[in-house]
């Protein structure tokens, strides 16, 4: 096997531990290759990869990965969800400390994070965990409590107490909704009071959404759209809908 396909298989492989699932035209892009050339790269490492229905998964997905929500999103708006996390990457600077959420997007982030820049990122769900703890030089503090499957997250007050007692340069924060009337909203009860504890004691908060989430309202309102200092969304945010918000949008 050739040093680019040894390649492409590392980059597919790295991809496939944040998402677990990737659709083979996504792969391509992804990889800057035809299809076809996916197809064989998959063939060739049959103890690595499944391909079934145009979709490329791991056949021993990672331990807390993102296998939690394959049967709830199938790996939808991947894209968007990266090209977010990207935007948002970018205003990490050596030395910070973080606090990372948890949901199907943040991820994607965990993954940007720079490598040996002194970071410590502190987080709740452990396939954020699970991705910061192979990244070198990023010390990760994984907040515990009672496991909830919903969100692949541990929550407890002792959790709260833990974030309330830390300095935050950085709050990313995702949401399931975002309403101009209605705010920041989410689907878990569980995670309310940790995200309202990291917006509480960050400098700087940002929310990161992909842009469907936008217009979307959830059952468990967690913050005013005025708590944030910018919003990292991905280029399909209409102009329109940016001037609606009056907080900051970063886009690709």
């Amino acid at each position: 096997m050739s040093t680019k396909s040894l390649d492409r298989i590392e980059t597919l492989t790295r991809s496939l531990e944040v998402s677990n699932i990737i659709r083979l035209k996504d792969a391509a892009d992804l990889l800057g290759v035809s299809e076809m050339t996916v197809r064989r790269d998959v063939a060739a490492c049959g103890n690595i990869f499944s391909y079934l229905g145009g979709y490329i998964t791991l056949k021993s997905p990672a331990a807390g990965g993102l296998g939690y929500i394959l049967d709830r999103e199938r790996g939808e708006h991947t894209d968007l969800k990266r090209a977010a996390c990207q935007v948002a990457a970018s205003y990490v600077k050596p030395g910070d400390t973080l606090f990372l959420d948890c949901g199907t997007t943040i991820p994607y982030l965990a993954n940007a994070l720079p490598e040996n820049r002194d970071i410590t990122v502190i987080c709740y769900s452990i396939n954020v965990a699970e991705i910061l703890c192979k990244k070198r030089g990023v010390r990760v503090i994984l907040l515990g409590g009672m496991y909830h499957a919903s969100s692949a997250s541990f929550a407890d007050s002792n959790s709260v107490n833990t974030i309330l007692n830390l300095n935050i340069n950085i709050a990313f924060m995702s949401a399931g909704g975002v309403n101009i009337a209605r705010g920041v909203s989410c689907s878990n009860p569980h995670e309310v009071d940790i995200k309202r504890a990291a917006l509480k004691t960050a400098a700087h908060k940002i929310l990161v959404v992909d842009s469907t989430k936008f217009d979307v309202i959830k059952p468990m309102p967690f913050a005013k759209l005025s708590q944030f200092d910018m919003i990292c969304t991905d280029h399909q945010c209409t102009p329109d809908l940016a001037l609606k918000i009056e907080c900051p949008i970063k886009t690709p």
